[in-house]
């Protein structure tokens, strides 16, 4: 966890302020959820490893005893714990408010989550995250929309060329099962597959022979790995998608992806080329997945900066009825780093230097007025160091300054740019 001095602060809010806009103006609505959860939705299977980074909240009022007792229970200890991400919230807030809501919902949450991560660069025990989720929608439209709404975000951050990957589970599932492998293997061989872009095709069979798994499905799956390919370039659509996977892929499956790219399209009002790419060994690790998953890329870095998927299951957990829901999250904290915003151009920030014989009175004076006039202004005792108290202030997002003698006009002071 890390203290954001003011820069830093203002230069995040600016980005969150861009992402806010374009998701309003995708019909999306901004809600809030607690910090808190009870520890048994946290804890309910379906967050993946993210369970075990939890922060839990002790009970009120247990005495050395029954917390000695408790010692082998977390359950036992916690009744609440810390949001580790903002989709078990929603899913939660959903089942608790769907009377009130839209049969189709479209959700921006934004906020702080908290892991208990290993302290390592770029990964932090508390980041924001920036959400969109349409609950009660089955169709490709829910997809097609988070994808147009994200990528215009992106593109309003001035990131452009972003475009992203999607697979399904569904399409993972029946890989899988065509190569022979067995339901009890999956979750191990998805664990491997995930690591295909850091380890190789080498890598990924050799811990899948380490594995013991299935050994006629790790031969059938090497066959597939090495197979010959042409270098021939084609856009996303129902060719790239067969092309990418063993023969007789489900054509349910197939049609709902082509269907997303086509949407996609329309919705960014391009002809072509689909800023959509479709991978077959995408997996994300949330074990809530149930269908399309995806992840956002751009070309100036090897990482996601975002992704999200389907998950028409988890909601039920709460409700008792199936919903179908499907989400997107924006990395927040890595598109900060890449973005420059600028200062607010149409926002002045001055700093009012003034001597100390000045009056109190005068100062808030020319403080208010320039205030009424639409700036934003600090008020800084002229110091010895006059040059440092400048450069410091433009560090800080100010934008001009003046001087301020006793008995000055109110109105009638001299501004002098600070770049």
């Amino acid at each position: 966890m890390r203290d954001i001095l003011p820069a830093d602060k203002a230069r995040r809010e600016r980005v969150l302020t861009v992402i806010r806009e374009r998701y309003l103006a995708h019909g999306f609505d901004e809600i809030e959820t607690p910090a808190l959860e009870e520890y048994s939705r946290l804890h309910s299977g379906m967050g993946g490893d993210n369970e075990k980074l939890a922060y839990n909240v002790l009970r009120r009022g247990m005495d050395a005893e029954a917390i000695r007792e408790g010692a082998d229970d977390a359950a036992a200890l916690s009744d609440l714990g810390l949001r580790y991400d903002l989709t078990v919230p929603l899913a939660r807030f959903f089942a608790s408010n769907r009377g009130q809501l839209p049969g189709v919902f479209r959700a921006i949450q934004i906020g702080p989550v908290w892991r208990a991560e290993r302290p390592q660069k770029g990964r932090y025990r508390q980041f924001v995250q920036c959400d969109i989720d349409i609950m009660g929608d089955d169709s490709s439209r829910a997809e097609a929309e988070l994808m147009v709404a994200s990528l215009d975000a992106v593109d309003a951050l001035g990131l452009d060329g972003a475009s992203v990957r999607i697979n399904d589970r569904r399409v993972l599932d029946w890989m899988l099962d065509a190569f022979g492998f067995t339901a009890d293997e999956r979750p191990g061989v998805l664990i491997t597959i995930d690591k295909l872009d850091k380890i190789g095709p080498d890598g990924i069979v050799r811990e899948l022979r380490e594995r013991d798994a299935t050994a006629s499905a790790v031969d059938a799956f090497e066959t597939f790995l090495r197979r010959p390919q042409t270098m021939e370039f084609n856009p996303f659509g129902e060719r790239q998608i067969r092309k990418a996977l063993p023969g007789n892929a489900p054509d349910e499956i197939v049609d709902h992806l082509v269907g997303i790219g086509e949407a996609v399209a329309a919705g960014r009002g391009i002809e072509g080329d689909i800023p959509l790419v479709f991978d077959p060994f995408l997996v994300r690790g949330m074990g809530y997945y149930t269908g399309t998953i995806f992840e956002l890329a751009h070309p100036s870095v090897p990482y996601s900066l975002g992704g999200g998927g389907r998950y028409d299951g988890m909601i039920g957990r709460f409700l008792g009825q199936q919903v179908p829901a499907v989400g997107f999250s924006l990395g927040f904290e890595r598109l900060v780093d890449l973005v420059d915003l600028g200062a607010d151009a149409d926002a002045q920030a001055v700093v009012l230097v003034h001597d100390a014989d000045v009056p109190v009175a005068e100062l808030v004076a020319h403080k208010a007025a320039l205030i009424r006039s639409g700036s934003r202004v600090r008020l800084e005792r002229r110091v010895k160091n006059f040059k440092a108290l400048l450069e410091r202030s433009a560090a800080d997002g100010y934008t001009a300054f003046a001087t301020v003698s006793a008995g000055a006009e109110v109105g009638a002071l001299e501004l002098k740019p600070l770049t």
